[in-house]
């Protein structure tokens, strides 16, 4: 597989056009990024973990009936996944109050819900990815009510899976980011990442914070957490 010119850079990836027209190649980045770009810095070998744990979690998915975008792992930083058109909503999956939720609505972080909840926010940097339903996503014509039904069933599902996963592995899914792509025949597949960036993670005994907002909270010891979140994804997976 031939990598070709860049199309694209991202806050934590580049996109790379192939010799094939139906398939990309993504590389991860060391970059980091939080508050909408306006903290920025760099997380040593970042893009190394978030590649390889991504991947392990989207062929787990798969094989649970889940349809996402990997195709194949080339090497450290770089993978081949399919090409989609990206529906432009970014879906958050919450089963713990944290981060957004606690300071919109007042609430204690750690409050745990009685079941998961979803929310859609419009992938647009320069608005600020505000929050909005499924009637405004229909009304912006980011997808059609079929296509909100199949996230919504693909993220509960992704949920339920991750959750017991991370379980085995001593780490409690707070909540998590999710996008979705259109292949060309119209099918809805995930995207994107799954990785400590797009998810929090914390040790189910102590609450310790394993992921990015380690970085967003200047609570140091960012890299050695990413390090702890793979080594104990490999033990189990």
């Amino acid at each position: 597989m031939k990598k070709l010119e860049q199309l694209y850079e991202g806050k934590a990836k580049k996109v790379y056009a192939t010799d094939d027209p139906s398939l990309l190649i993504v590389s991860y980045k060391d970059d980091a990024t939080a508050f909408n770009g306006l903290k920025k810095g760099t997380i040593a070998g970042k893009g190394v973990i978030n590649n390889r744990m991504s991947n392990l979690l989207m062929q787990r998915l798969e094989a649970s009936g889940i349809p996402t975008h990997f195709v194949k792992e080339l090497n450290d930083r770089e993978t081949l996944v399919k090409r989609v058109s990206i529906v432009p909503l970014e879906v958050i999956v919450r089963n713990i109050a944290a981060g957004s939720f606690s300071k919109r609505y007042g609430v204690e972080e750690g409050m745990v819900f009685e079941f998961p909840t979803i929310e859609f926010s419009y992938k647009n940097d320069a608005l600020g990815d505000p929050l909005l339903n499924e009637y405004h996503a229909r009304a912006l014509r980011l997808a059609t009510a079929d296509e909100i039904e199949a996230i919504k069933r693909y993220s509960f599902a992704v949920n339920e899976k991750l959750r017991a996963f991370w379980r085995e592995c001593g780490v409690t899914l707070v909540d998590f980011k999710l996008e979705f792509g259109r292949l060309p025949d119209g099918s809805i597949v995930l995207a994107d990442e799954i990785s400590p960036d797009t998810c929090r993670l914390w040790d189910s005994k102590t609450g310790e914070k394993l992921d990015k907002d380690r970085f967003r909270r200047d609570l140091g010891g960012v890299e050695g957490a990413y390090a702890e979140v793979m080594q104990r994804l490999s033990a189990h997976i």
